[in-house]
């Protein structure tokens, strides 16, 4: 099927259908209502919630950075919208990450803290990705610490985690900055593109730009390439691919490969194509294999949803379905649609919608299904409640603005029509 130039030529494009972005306006609101108030835990930071919107737990609950920078983000988003109550929920977020997560004596930001201090103290590259996305996300607001924060975790990043020889990250290290050896993992790096363009849209800088565009080409341009456009998400210290790497932790480093974050690549390509000038010739090229790829080889064709994981057969090996892959398809598509648009890719953006207003939208207690079985009943075998309002948000407004760059760029730029 050939390409359309001009999506405004494509048949009853969703996106563009005034019903469809009000029904998307509200599920955003929906997320917004279940999160803004019932996660703010009043000792800093913020709880994880049951399904029902309560604090998963009250006795000394462990924070991870990742949840407080991603709350950040968010409600950066909200209040750019012009969300009431959204800033505050910002300050709340910045002031314990300034405070709290970032390590006074060695540098660099705690992993995780409880009330008693800190719980892990280790440097996970991951973590500091989503520190740049909140500095970035909170300097378009102007809260007053964004700067500060921006600052210094870009001289972390800089000094401590950035490997220039090969273009990409370091994975871990101690808390006193010893290095963890032996590991380099593709989803940190792929979190730190998303944030580094965001820092770019923020400030100008080019040299953001140019350390996400180096990381694509390294795990999109060539390694994902060379795999038939299935992201491998394990490497050695040279970024070899680790076809036999275990960790237990699956939240984070699952075996084998993840479709879902073929379908978050897609993306993230296509942005940074657009932000660089349309420049690089093989990004378009890997987002329409990566988001083929995802659809043929991770999409259950008879219950629907996305398997968690494949083997490198292809086979799928966690078979449970969890939300993110489906917010970041319905991102994706919007993206292929406004850049390469197909009817074949408003199918598929229609058919992920579907799927998500019809199971994984939790129509009793509000928010979503962090995750379902394989025949798609809610469970938490990996996630234990609804911690998480970061992936979900963004599939929901992401549709709303061009695909042209990231959400806070979109909204400052473009008024939102209903």
């Amino acid at each position: 099927m050939s390409n359309i130039a001009d999506t405004n030529t494509l048949p009853a494009n969703w996106s563009k259908r005034p019903y469809h972005r009000k029904w998307l306006l509200d599920q955003a609101n929906g997320l917004f209502d279940f999160f803004q108030t019932s996660a703010i835990n009043p000792n800093g930071g913020f709880y994880d919630l049951t399904r029902d919107g309560k604090p998963l737990s009250t006795d000394n609950p462990v924070r991870g950075i990742h949840t407080s920078a991603r709350m950040v983000h968010c409600y950066a988003i909200g209040d750019l919208l012009g969300r009431p109550g959204a800033a505050d929920v910002v300050d709340h977020g910045m002031r314990y990450l300034w405070r709290k997560h970032r390590d006074e004596k060695n540098g660099g930001y705690f992993w995780q803290l409880n009330d008693d201090g800190v719980a892990d103290g280790s440097k996970q590259g991951y973590g500091h990705a989503f520190v740049l996305l909140a500095a970035s996300s909170a300097k378009t607001i102007g809260h007053p610490l964004a700067d500060r924060l921006l600052e210094d975790i870009t001289e972390v990043i800089e000094t401590k985690f950035w490997e220039q020889r090969h273009g990409a990250i370091a994975e871990e290290f101690s808390e006193d900055w010893q290095p963890v050896a032996g590991y380099r993992g593709q989803n940190s790096n792929m979190h730190l593109t998303e944030a580094l363009m965001a820092a770019f849209e923020a400030t100008g800088e080019q040299h953001y730009l140019d350390k996400a565009v180096r990381i694509a080409d390294l795990l999109i341009n060539r390694r994902a390439r060379e795999e038939a456009f299935r992201v491998p998400e394990h490497f050695n210290e040279e970024w070899v691919v680790d076809r036999t790497y275990y960790h237990p932790n699956e939240m984070f480093r699952p075996a084998g490969t993840t479709p879902g974050h073929w379908l978050e690549w897609t993306r993230l390509v296509l942005q940074l194509w657009a932000l660089s000038g349309k420049q690089h010739s093989w990004m378009p090229e890997a987002a329409r294999g990566l988001f083929y790829q995802s659809m043929l080889l991770g999409w259950d064709r008879k219950l629907g949803g996305f398997f968690y994981t494949l083997d490198w057969d292809n086979v799928p090996a966690k078979t449970f379905k969890l939300w993110w892959p489906l917010c970041e398809a319905a991102a994706a598509g919007h993206f292929l649609n406004h850049h390469q648009g197909t009817i074949l890719n408003e199918d598929q953006y229609r058919k992920v919608w579907n799927f998500i207003a019809n199971n994984t939208i939790d129509q009793q207690f509000g928010g979503w299904h962090e995750e379902m079985t394989e025949d798609l009943k809610p469970s938490n075998s990996l996630f234990p409640g609804k911690g998480d309002i970061y992936h979900a948000l963004q599939a929901c407004l992401i549709p709303l603005f061009p695909a042209e760059g990231s959400l806070t760029k979109m909204i400052k730029e473009h008024p939102l029509v209903l």
